[in-house]
């Protein structure tokens, strides 16, 4: 028998990393959301070559990008109070239901020419509305899939690798999509995942009461939870270096249609496998991350995982040879991912259930709402500086801040443990 286990020493490793799989609930959810994501990067792939296309403006980019995101930064708190009373899973059939709505509306207008900047602004508007609700409702409703609490970091790093292998596999689709028929095709694609999504939703069985607190005002639940959140340093702390690096350096995606078109004078396929780079260290990370067994060990990673990312940027940003370029797009996939999943896991991890729709809409915020702000300035900066400078300046603020958070991991470690200890994580000794 110990011989068999070394003639196949991945087997264990393989069913840890995908353990979260036995729960038929998660499966389904898996599926949807995995089909989605690979719809959701084919149409960011075809808005932003589209947008380009179209006025050949890098600040136009970044202005699309702020459209699309910044109302969910302004209507994320209220959707966590909400995603804390409402049920979850209702939230995230309407939201999908809006976005069908929102892709085939893309659609008629680029498939009869009548396309313009104008409408991709609203359009972009109206998704940013609805994903205010959809993405604290969609990191929530992964703790009612799972059984196990110990599995929560297992599903949180699966749904990262899913990501990944939707940003390899949409950019590139994406690309080719456009280049044969156009981006018309890539939104109804779009679509199409969508209705799938709605479908594995409806065959999810599970019964979500509201929480606690549901029978206070929204501002008093808001609040709450905000004090809740940044009264503890350690959560704190995990937010605002999100907050940062979303806001210095998770917009480098605006710009890349101007690296593909005008620095390696490509065209959407060349797009398509930048983005797919990243995609790639992502996926990396994701698996690594999935294949842990414990929560444990996490916190000295975040830093580091931060400073990767930065570093990454910085070194992006100089290269002018293309296959250079693409091999330094995975470590900054591998960094930017690593701390994504890290902060998600260890915020899902400490905050209690009652607060968790509220908590995860600040991480929604920190991440996907300070994008857009960084975005609309990378693109001013892109107009006034060029795209090399403006990375350089966003690397280095992400490298500085890895440190700032490294001098106070001591502090943190030491005010999570008795957290730790009292969920059963930590021994008592």
């Amino acid at each position: 028998m110990k011989l068999q286990k070394n003639i196949f020493p991945l087997s264990d490793n393989v069913k840890l990393v995908f353990r979260t799989l036995s729960y038929r609930n998660y499966r389904l959810f898996f599926i949807g959301n995995g089909l989605s994501m690979i719809g959701n990067w084919m149409q960011q792939i075809a808005i932003s070559w589209l947008v380009y296309r179209l006025t050949g403006s890098s600040l136009l980019l970044g202005i699309v990008a702020f459209a699309g995101l910044f109302p969910g930064f302004i209507l994320m708190p209220l959707a966590g109070v909400l995603t804390d009373r409402w049920n979850r899973r209702r939230i995230l059939l309407v939201s999908q239901i809006l976005a069908t709505l929102q892709a085939l509306a893309l659609t008629f207008l680029v498939m009869t020419d009548m396309i313009t900047v104008w409408h991709i602004l609203l359009l972009s508007v109206f998704f940013g509305l609805i994903s205010a609700f959809d993405i604290p409702a969609r990191q929530s409703f992964v703790v009612d899939l799972i059984g196990k609490r110990e599995d929560l970091g297992s599903a949180i790093a699966l749904n990262s690798a899913l990501f990944n292998c939707a940003r390899l596999l949409g950019p590139s689709l994406a690309g080719v999509t456009i280049a044969v028929v156009g981006e018309g095709i890539c939104f109804f694609l779009n679509s199409l995942t969508y209705v799938v999504f709605t479908v594995t939703l409806i065959l999810v069985k599970i019964e979500h009461a509201p929480n606690t607190g549901s029978d206070t005002d929204i501002f008093s639940g808001f609040r709450a939870g905000f004090k809740y959140a940044f009264g503890f340093l350690p959560v704190r702390a995990l937010l605002l270096l999100m907050g940062l690096v979303g806001l210095m350096g998770m917009s480098y995606a605006v710009l890349l249609p101007v690296f593909a078109k005008d620095i390696f004078h490509g065209g959407p396929h060349t797009l398509g496998f930048l983005t797919a780079a990243a995609g790639v260290g992502g996926l990396t990370a994701s698996l690594y991350l999935a294949s842990r067994r414990t929560v444990l060990g996490l916190g000295r990673l975040v830093p580091i995982s931060a400073g990767i990312f930065g570093l990454g940027l910085m070194l992006f940003s100089i290269s002018r040879v293309f296959w250079i370029s693409f091999c330094l797009l995975i470590p900054v996939g591998f960094g930017m991912m690593v701390h994504l999943a890290l902060t998600n896991t260890i915020l899902q991890t400490v905050v209690e259930d009652d607060m968790r729709g509220r908590v995860m809409s600040f991480f929604a915020m920190a991440f996907m709402g300070t994008v857009p702000l960084g975005s609309l300035m990378a693109g001013w900066l892109a107009d006034s500086i060029g795209v090399s400078w403006t990375l350089i300046i966003g690397g280095l603020c992400c490298v500085l801040a890895s440190f700032a958070y490294e001098r106070q991991l001591p502090l943190l470690r030491d005010m999570v443990r008795p957290v730790y200890k009292k969920m059963g994580i930590l021994s008592e000794r």
